[in-house]
């Protein structure tokens, strides 16, 4: 099972040479990221998991409201809010996607399971950071599903072949023949791949000067839209199953 997953976060980097990006002009960045992400999974009639960072919840109201009716599933995603702030964000989504929010994904700040499973969370998708350096750090992870405090805790995936991880930077930084051969391969081992990536790859750099590191701009905006179409086009041609992370986990 192929589950793929997205993360709708602002870009945190800083403009070049002095240049003012709004935080609404981010915003803006982020819902046209976003919008690319639908097209192209529209094309293939493939559906994902939609991670919200929780401070856009609000601000982000009619997008989140397109994503969910196109039937991908809607979960969070914490930076660094605190309880009462996922509660209320949980509460405001619910009521205007008239949805249960099942899952939350956390990277630098984590708040414990426990305090998840009271906010009726029912799965966590934890992540690790990732940059030019990460495939190396980790070679070994259980890639296994477990229980924890009355909560799904779902691992990252990592190819048992390559060792490399299925994070952001990977996805952006491979070819896409060697990813998916990687993707091919895996699934004869493991039940499931979990790819994640975030909206902010999507952004054309050369419009938008945000000053990120080179590997970061390389295969970003329009080639990361083309390697996300042809990787979908792959997984329709080998047939292989996809799900969205509520489904599969329950």
């Amino acid at each position: 099972m192929v589950l793929l997953t997205f993360n709708i976060v602002n870009i945190d980097a800083e403009p070049k040479n002095g240049i003012q990006i709004s935080d609404d002009e981010r915003l803006k960045i982020s819902e046209d990221n976003t919008k690319a992400i639908l097209r192209i999974l529209d094309i293939h009639d493939v559906k994902a998991s939609f991670f919200i960072e929780v401070s856009l919840v609000q601000k982000l109201q009619n997008l989140i409201k397109a994503i969910s009716s196109k039937g991908h599933e809607i979960a969070f995603y914490n930076k660094n809010s605190s309880l009462q702030e996922i509660e209320e964000a949980k509460k405001i989504a619910q009521d205007f996607l008239e949805k249960q929010i099942r899952g939350i994904r956390q990277k630098d700040f984590k708040l414990p399971q426990e305090n998840l499973k009271l906010l009726e969370f029912n799965y966590v998708s934890n992540i690790d950071n990732s940059n030019i350096l990460f495939p190396f750090k980790r070679l070994k992870r259980d890639t296994e599903i477990t229980e924890e405090e009355g909560l799904s805790i779902v691992p990252e995936s990592i190819s048992p072949y390559s060792q490399l991880p299925y994070n952001d930077f990977v996805f952006q930084i491979l070819p896409m023949k060697y990813y998916q051969n990687m993707v091919f391969e895996t699934l004869k081992n493991d039940e499931f791949v979990l790819i994640y990536l975030n909206s902010w790859q999507f952004t054309d750099f050369s419009t938008y000067k945000f000053d990120v590191p080179f590997y970061r701009r390389y295969s970003s905006g329009k080639k990361m839209e083309d390697k996300l179409d042809a990787l979908l086009a792959f997984i329709n041609e080998k047939e292989l199953a996809t799900s969205r992370m509520k489904d599969y986990i329950f």
